[in-house]
């Protein structure tokens, strides 16, 4: 696949709090520096420390009750790393929460990148960046859309409430990329995916976007780890 097509462009964001800013100078990002409350402390290795007055962190923070230390760290760019073979991808999607949230279950299922197509809320967002954990600053964030995952040899299995191969029912021990939608619209139908996929439910209609994300990726990493326990 083309290198500049899947990138997320380098910019600067801004982190809060400390566990946040650790986690982030423990990766080995760039930090242009950290803005410390009189009640706050500074992080060793998070750039240069500027003191803040009373009150000045809470005007520009962006949460109602901020934590005494935010940090300017410069993004960096990202391609989709070299013969991944498990990525996420998050079409279009539009809340922070969840896109943070799906960050945080690809390290924990042990996926190698997330895509989010474009038209997907900014991965550096605030919302995004708390919501993540600290896992956005360990697991690849990359922008492509869906012919370029492809073009990556990956086979993309998109979720759908209404149709597709029940999840346990389908091999997904190969290289795979699981596709999640938008929060209210869904993966289009047609989307050039190469198998849909279903959660079964008692009840709800579908589940959040984020949770099915989660039920899939884990899915996946027991498919994988049966696999190599079925050969020992």
């Amino acid at each position: 696949m083309g290198r500049r097509s899947a990138r997320v462009d380098e910019g600067v964001f801004v982190v809060e709090g400390a566990a946040l800013v650790e986690q982030a100078v423990a990766a080995g990002w760039e930090l242009e520096g950290q803005y410390v409350s009189p009640d706050g402390v500074p992080v060793e290795g998070a750039g240069p420390t500027h003191h803040l007055w009373p009150g000045v962190i809470e005007r520009v923070a962006s949460t109602e009750a901020p934590q005494p230390l935010l940090a300017v760290v410069r993004s960096r760019a990202v391609d989709l790393p070299p013969g991944a073979d498990f990525v996420i991808v998050a079409d279009a999607l539009g809340d922070p929460g969840n896109a943070g949230t799906i960050i945080r279950t690809a390290e924990g299922s042990g996926a190698q990148a997330v895509v989010l197509t474009p038209g997907s809320v900014d991965p550096f967002n605030p919302k995004v960046v708390r919501a993540s954990a600290g896992s956005l600053f360990r697991i690849p964030v990359v922008s492509c859309d869906l012919a370029a995952v492809r073009r990556a040899g990956l086979r993309l299995m998109a979720t759908s409430s209404h149709r597709g191969t029940v999840y346990t029912d389908a091999d997904l021990t190969g290289p795979v990329a699981v596709v999640v939608g938008n929060e209210a619209r869904g993966v289009p139908d047609d989307a050039p995916v190469d198998e849909w996929l279903t959660i079964p439910q008692a009840g709800a209609e579908s589940l959040n976007v984020a949770m099915a994300a989660t039920v899939l990726a884990f899915e996946v990493a027991r498919q994988r780890r049966h696999g190599i326990e079925s050969r020992r």
